[in-house]
C-alpha cells in the first residue's frame, strides 16, 4: 500500500489534542454530588450509581470540534479530565500539587479549588472508597504498603481492565434493555434468596441503558444544530452524517463502518465515566469488529480506504484526548503517566482459528504509523497462521523508535486462557490489554490488584525481616543471614518472607473486593459483559463468566541476579563472607570496589543463556506463582500473576538499599522481565532464551523490553532479522516483546534540551510516553537499557 500522510482535518486535529494542556473538569463530580443528595437512601446503590451515569449524561457539556467525525469526550473538551471523588477525593493540596507539579500535571482553576474545599471534601472525604479501604485495612497491610512491598490498585481508581462482548456490533442498547426487562421478569422470588438484589441490580442497568441513549440522542440533535449555523456545504452534510449515525448508535445496532466507531466509542465513554476503571477500557479485536462493517460498505459503494483510514484517525484523536485521570501519591509512582492503557489488538486469529489479519488490520497499521499518538496503545498479535507481510509491516514501524506496536503471541495466549480454565472458544476470542494481560474478552473480570516488590523482599530477608529503609520491623524473623551455611537454608527463608508478604496482600484484596461489590457496583460495564444479565449480578460482584484478580511481580531480573551472586560468591566459590556483602549494602559499596566488581561483572547474570543464573530465575518464579495461582477470590474466580510493572520499578527501587547484584541504592529495579540493565551482554538471541525458560503459559502475561540502535534494525536485512527474533522468542513460548529504536546519545540530548524533542517518544513498560513527560530517574533508566545488537 503507498504511503499516504494524513490529511488536513486530521493534522488539525491531532495537534489539538497534543497542544491542549491537560485540566481538571469538575462538571461530572458536580453532577454526582446532586445526585447522590437527590436520591441517596431512596434508591438501591446499583440504581443510584447508574442514575449518576444519566443525570451526568444529561446534563453535560457536548463538544464537537473542528472538523470531528466520531463525537464525545469525557469531559467538556479535549484533555478535560473528571474526578471521581466517590472513590478518591483529593485534598485541595492534593489539587495544587497536581496544578503545580512539572511532570503529569493537571491545570486547576482557582474557582475549583473552592468547590472541592467547599462541596467535595466536606460531602465525599469520609464516604469515598479510598476512606473505607485505608480504614479496614491491618496495621500489617498499611507497613507494608507504605514501605513499598506492595501496591494497591484500588486505593485510587475502581477495577476495571477490560473488553466488553463483541454484542456492542450486532445489538443497540434498546435491545439490551429488552433483554434486562425479560430478566426481570423471569425472578424467582418463591424460590431465589437473592432475587431481590438481582432485581436491583438489574433495574440499575436498565437506567445504564437510558444513560448511554441519552447521550447518543443530545450529540444527534447538537450535531443538527451545528449544520444549521455552518455556511460550509461540505461541513453541514457531515454534521448532520453524524447526526444521523446517533440517532442510530448506541440505541440501535451499527449499520455501517462509521456507525461502528461511534458505537465503540460512545460504549467507551459511558465505562470510563461510569467509575475510573484501572487501565480504562479496550476495544479489544477491533479489526474483526470492524472489518464486516468495512467489507459491506465498500462494495455498497459508500466508503473507500481513505475515508476508512481518516475514521480510524479520528477515533485515534478521541483517545488521545482522553487523560488519564489524576493520581497523587503511591498510585501516582506506580504509574507516573497520562497515557490510560486501552489497548487494541491486531491481527491473531479468528474466533474459528483462521488467520485473522484482513483489510482493516493494515489500515490500523497505517493509522498508527501516521498518527504516533500515545494512545491508544496499538499491538498486534503475531500467530503462526500470521503471513510475513503483516509481521514485517509491523516491524517497519516499531523500528521507526515511537514504542509501537508491542507484539504478543496468539498461540502463548490462547493456552494462557485455557490453562486458567477458559473454553478453547472463550480463549480463541481473547487478547491482551492495559500493558500485557490476558483476558477472555466480553466474558471475564480480569483485574489487577497491585504490583509485588520481589528484590525487597530479599533486602528484608538480608536484614531478618528488617526495613532499614524506613527503620522497622516489617517482615517475620527468618534468621541472620550471616547464620545460614547454605544457600538453600537463605532461599527457605526468603520463601517464609514472600508467603508472609503475600497473605497480607491477598486478605486485603479480598476486602477491597467486598467493598467495591457493595458500595461501587458498574451497572454499565456490567451491560456489556456476557453474563452478568443473565446472573443478575454486577461485574463487581462476580457477574462476569470468568473472574481473574492478578498480582504483578516486579524485578525478577534484579532479583535473580541477587540470588545468584550471593550463591556463586558467598556459597560456591567463597570470594566473600555474607557479613562482608552486608557490610558492602549498608555502604552503598563505597570503599567495597572488589566485591562491587565481583557482583557486577564476574558473576552469571539473566538474560545471557546462562543455566546457572536463569534456574535461579525459574526457582523464583515458580515459587511466586505456586504461592499465588489458583488461590480463591472473594468472586468465585481465583488468584493469578503477571510480570509488569508499568513505572513501579523506579518507585520500587526509590524504596531500597543497594541489592546483591550491584544495583546502587534508590535506583530502579529491571523492568517487566526484561534482565537488569547492563546484565544482557550476549546478544537479542541470548535474552530471548533466557526469557523463554520462564514458564509464560502459566502466567496472565509477561512483558520483555528490548532496545536497539536504528543502524542494527536499519535495511532489509535488519527488518528481516528483528521479524525473526519475534518469531524465535513466540516459537519458545514467550507472551510479548517490544522495541525501543533509538540510540543513546539521542536521549541524553532530549533529556538534557527537552524543548528541542517535544515529540520523541519512547517505550516505557507495556505503553509509550513522551520522553520529556518521565521523571529523571526513569529517563536515566531507559537510557541504561542495553543496547542490543545481531551481531
Amino acid at each position: 500500500m503507498e504511503e499516504r500522510g494524513m490529511n488536513e482535518r486530521i493534522r488539525k486535529l491531532r495537534r489539538v489534542s497534543l497542544d491542549t494542556p491537560a485540566r481538571i473538569d469538575l462538571e461530572r463530580a458536580k453532577s454526582e454530588t446532586e445526585t447522590y443528595r437527590k436520591y441517596e437512601g431512596e434508591l438501591s446503590v446499583p440504581e443510584l450509581r447508574a442514575q449518576v451515569l444519566k443525570e451526568y449524561f444529561a446534563s453535560k457539556t457536548l463538544y464537537i470540534g473542528e472538523g470531528e467525525l466520531i463525537v464525545g469526550e469525557k469531559g467538556d473538551a479535549p484533555q478535560a479530565a473528571p474526578t471521581f471523588p466517590e472513590l478518591c477525593c483529593h485534598t485541595v493540596e492534593d489539587m495544587r500539587v497536581m496544578n503545580d507539579r512539572e511532570l503529569i500535571h493537571f491545570k486547576v482553576n482557582e474557582e475549583d479549588y473552592k468547590v472541592q474545599e467547599e462541596v467535595m471534601l466536606p460531602y465525599w472525604e469520609k464516604r469515598s472508597i479510598r476512606h473505607k479501604i485505608l480504614r479496614e485495612m491491618t496495621p500489617e497491610w498499611k507497613a507494608a504498603y507504605e514501605c513499598g512491598i506492595f501496591t494497591e490498585f484500588m486505593e485510587q481508581r475502581g477495577p476495571g481492565h477490560t473488553v466488553g462482548s463483541v454484542k456492542i456490533y450486532e445489538k443497540g442498547f434498546q435491545d439490551y434493555k429488552e433483554e434486562i426487562q425479560e430478566a426481570i421478569a423471569h425472578l424467582d422470588f418463591l424460590n431465589d434468596a437473592e432475587a431481590y438484589d438481582k432485581k436491583n441490580e438489574l433495574e440499575g442497568m436498565k437506567i445504564a441503558c437510558d444513560a448511554i441513549m441519552i447521550l447518543g440522542e443530545r450529540y444527534a440533535a447538537y450535531a443538527r444544530e451545528l449544520a444549521e449555523k455552518e455556511a460550509d456545504e461540505t461541513r453541514k452534510n457531515e454534521l448532520l452524517q453524524i447526526a444521523a449515525n446517533c440517532d442510530v448508535v448506541p440505541a440501535h445496532k451499527p449499520q455501517t463502518y462509521w456507525q461502528a466507531i461511534q458505537m465503540y466509542w460512545f460504549v467507551h465513554l459511558s465505562v470510563t465515566s461510569e467509575l475510573n476503571p484501572w487501565d480504562s477500557y479496550s476495544p479489544g479485536r477491533l479489526d474483526q469488529h470492524l472489518n464486516p462493517f468495512y467489507q459491506k460498505d465498500i462494495e455498497a459503494g459508500i466508503l473507500d480506504e481513505e475515508r476508512a483510514l481518516e475514521l480510524l484517525e479520528c477515533l485515534w484523536v478521541k483517545f488521545n484526548n482522553q487523560p488519564a485521570p489524576p493520581k497523587v501519591g503511591i498510585t501516582l509512582k506506580e504509574s507516573g503517566t497520562y497515557t490510560d492503557f486501552a489497548n487494541l489488538n491486531t491481527g491473531g486469529i479468528t474466533p474459528e482459528g483462521e488467520n485473522g489479519v484482513n483489510d482493516v488490520s493494515y489500515l490500523i497499521l497505517d493509522c498508527m504509523d501516521e498518527m504516533k499518538l500515545l494512545q491508544p496503545s496499538s499491538n498486534v498479535q503475531i500467530s503462526k497462521k500470521t503471513p510475513m507481510k503483516f509481521l514485517k509491516r509491523a516491524c517497519e514501524i516499531s523500528r521507526k523508535g515511537w514504542g509501537q506496536p508491542a507484539f504478543y503471541n496468539t498461540e502463548a495466549i490462547i493456552q494462557e486462557l485455557l490453562n486458567a480454565g477458559k473454553s478453547l472458544e472463550d480463549a480463541r476470542k481473547g487478547g491482551t490489554s492495559g500493558c500485557v494481560e490476558t483476558g477472555a474478552f466480553g466474558n471475564e473480570a480480569y483485574i489487577l490488584t497491585g504490583y509485588f516488590n520481589l528484590p525487597k523482599i530479599f533486602e528484608l530477608t538480608l536484614n531478618n525481616g528488617y526495613d532499614k529503609v524506613a527503620g522497622r520491623q516489617l517482615g517475620p524473623q527468618t534468621g541472620e543471614a550471616a547464620g545460614f551455611s547454605t544457600y538453600e537454608e537463605l532461599f527457605e527463608a526468603y520463601k517464609k518472607q514472600i508467603a508472609y508478604f503475600l497473605d497480607i496482600k491477598i486478605k486485603g484484596s479480598n476486602v477491597i473486593e467486598r467493598i467495591y461489590a457493595e458500595h461501587m457496583p458498574v451497572p454499565f460495564l456490567s451491560v456489556i459483559t456476557n453474563d452478568c444479565i443473565a446472573r443478575g449480578k454486577d461485574y463487581n460482584g462476580g457477574g462476569a463468566r470468568y473472574n481473574t484478580k492478578y498480582i504483578q511481580g516486579v524485578g525478577i531480573g534484579t532479583i535473580t541476579d541477587c540470588l545468584a551472586a550471593v550463591k556463586y560468591n558467598v556459597y560456591d566459590k567463597k570470594k566473600f563472607t555474607m557479613q562482608e556483602l552486608l557490610e558492602a549494602l549498608e555502604d552503598n559499596f563505597e570503599g567495597h570496589e572488589r566485591i562491587w566488581n565481583l557482583v557486577k561483572n564476574k558473576t552469571p547474570k539473566y538474560g545471557n543463556d546462562d543455566d546457572y543464573a536463569d534456574d535461579i530465575m525459574k526457582s523464583v518464579f515458580a515459587y511466586y506463582r505456586e504461592q499465588v495461582t489458583g488461590r480463591p477470590n472473594m468472586l468465585g474466580g481465583t488468584y493469578r500473576i503477571n510480570m509488569l510493572p508499568t513505572t513501579c520499578h523506579v518507585y520500587f527501587g526509590e524504596v531500597m538499599m543497594a541489592s546483591a547484584n550491584g544495583r546502587l541504592a534508590h535506583k530502579p529495579v529491571s523492568e517487566g522481565i526484561s534482565p537488569e540493565k547492563g546484565a544482557d551482554t550476549n546478544g537479542p538471541t541470548a535474552v530471548v532464551k533466557s526469557c523463554a525458560k520462564m514458564d509464560h503459559l502459566q502466567t496472565g502475561g509477561t512483558l520483555l523490553n528490548q532496545k536497539f540502535t536504528p543502524g542494527v534494525v536499519a535495511g532489509e536485512e535488519g527488518l528481516t532479522q528483528m521479524a525473526n527474533l519475534v518469531r524465535t522468542y513466540f516459537n519458545m513460548d514467550g507472551h510479548h516483546i517490544q522495541f525501543n529504536v533509538i540510540d543513546k546519545e539521542t536521549l541524553i540530548e532530549a533529556q538534557k534540551h527537552p524543548d528541542d524533542y517535544k515529540d520523541l517518544i519512547v517505550r516505557v513498560a507495556g505503553y509509550s510516553d513522551h520522553f520529556r513527560n518521565l521523571s529523571k530517574a526513569l529517563q536515566d533508566e531507559i537510557i541504561e537499557r542495553t543496547e542490543q545488537s545481531f551481531h
